[in-house]
């Protein structure tokens, strides 16, 4: 079970967007299914990618489009990944786009392709192409719970946040769905994310406010330091608030969408992470005292991949030398370590490079034996800080992913 997640909590239709979604094999689970995203005229739509060089064929496909028309559709399809198929996997893709597009009566180039699952594997393309009149049949605003579903893989809960905001005395709405558990590592850290507002924002905005909110929330996580093939995340304004259009990046309007929005992906962010595979704890992770926000990101990211470390949070072991090892290991110039001091949560474990005075294996036990740990090194040599967020490894992650293929 998810670390400290229930259940999906309500999510509000978003004004101009319709789901549906259908399984297109006989087992007939949310592991083999699609999902289409309906997308009325005169939206405003930006999109980031993996930066994966092995990047799958609809990753390809969904950028080319996006440079040639406004998207109408997102078609995403979970079971099967289309990563690693060369031509063919190009080829396969764009069939299932043509399919879209004659029954839904819109050109090829505005239908935005997304599949995760197996990578190697050929995509299903007829049985895609017969789900889709079923998906298309099922499209409603109110489709998000079920694409939430749909769109899962090793996940063990659907992911998804709303959230209403009033500005300047008009409501506006942003809803957001996600997916990820494992091979999950900033640059985008296998995920993909589709968020929605009624606000009407123009396509500069838009890209802006994207940038801004993954940076500090989808780009802040990490499983098991495994960048995907098909990582994705959308972000679609509509336009049919009653809010007048934002089209400066310094009105208060375009500050509280950008938060709003950043909001509710910091929380998909997280929700990945409390459900990465075989996890049993959150783990907060900061850097402080740093002479830059990168390199405080460089430690944050070398203690939480840290095998060693993530395999004591399991265990609920305070064995803090892990940590001092993966922080001496992250490659910061003229270090002194002598400076450095490290919390897990309010107990001082280091201090002045050594252990605390006041420190006892009890305390660091009884941090560990949450459900929740913050860990925070200072590394006193500035005022920069980063924050990111991970989880431990336990024996179930390697159970889940010796087995991902026997399904």
């Amino acid at each position: 079970m998810a670390v400290g997640l229930n259940r999906l909590p309500r999510l509000r239709p978003v004004a101009g967007i319709r789901l549906g979604s259908a399984p297109f094999s006989s087992k007939g689970t949310h592991r083999n299914a699609i999902t289409v995203l309906s997308i009325d005229e005169g939206a405003s739509s930006a999109a980031v990618f993996t930066r994966n060089a092995f990047c799958a064929a609809p990753v390809e496909i969904a950028r080319a489009h996006l440079h040639k028309a406004a998207p109408r559709f997102c078609l995403i399809n979970s079971g099967n990944a289309n990563a690693g198929n060369g031509v063919r996997g190009v080829e396969d893709t764009l069939l299932t786009c043509k399919a879209l597009a004659q029954h839904a009566g819109c050109s090829v180039a505005e239908v935005l392709p997304f599949s995760t699952g197996v990578i190697g594997e050929p995509l299903p393309v007829v049985s895609i192409g017969d789900a889709i009149p079923r998906a298309i049949a099922l499209l409603s605003p109110k489709g998000w719970a079920k694409a939430a579903r749909a769109i899962m893989t090793t996940d063990t809960i659907p992911k998804g946040m709303s959230k209403i905001t009033q500005i300047q005395g008009h409501p506006i709405t942003v809803t957001g769905i996600a997916k990820g558990a494992g091979m999950i590592r900033p640059d985008l850290a296998t995920m993909l994310a589709f968020v929605a507002t009624d606000a009407n924002v123009n396509e500069d905005g838009l890209r802006q406010i994207l940038q801004y909110a993954v940076e500090r929330s989808f780009n802040r996580i990490s499983v098991d330091g495994d960048t995907s093939t098909n990582d994705a995340c959308v972000l679609i304004a509509t336009g049919q608030s009653q809010l007048p259009c934002i089209d400066s990046t310094d009105s208060i309007e375009y500050l509280a969408c950008r938060d709003t929005v950043t909001e509710v992906c910091t929380h998909l962010a997280q929700a990945i992470v409390r459900d990465g595979e075989g996890a049993t704890k959150f783990v907060t992770i900061e850097v402080d005292g740093g002479r830059t926000e990168e390199e405080c990101r460089q430690v944050a990211y070398a203690i939480a991949h840290s095998l060693l470390v993530k395999t004591a949070f399991f265990a609920s072991d305070p064995n803090w030398g892990r940590i001092v090892a993966a922080l001496g290991r992250a490659g910061l110039k003229g270090l002194n370590v002598n400076r450095v001091s490290i919390f897990l949560d309010d107990v001082c474990v280091v201090e002045r490079g050594g252990r605390a005075a006041s420190y006892t294996e009890a305390k660091g036990r009884a941090v560990l034996s949450q459900d929740e740990v913050k860990v925070r090194a200072d590394l006193g040599r500035g005022h920069a800080s980063s924050i990111v967020w991970t989880c431990d490894l336990s024996y179930d992650y390697v159970r889940i992913n010796a087995e991902y293929r026997t399904w």
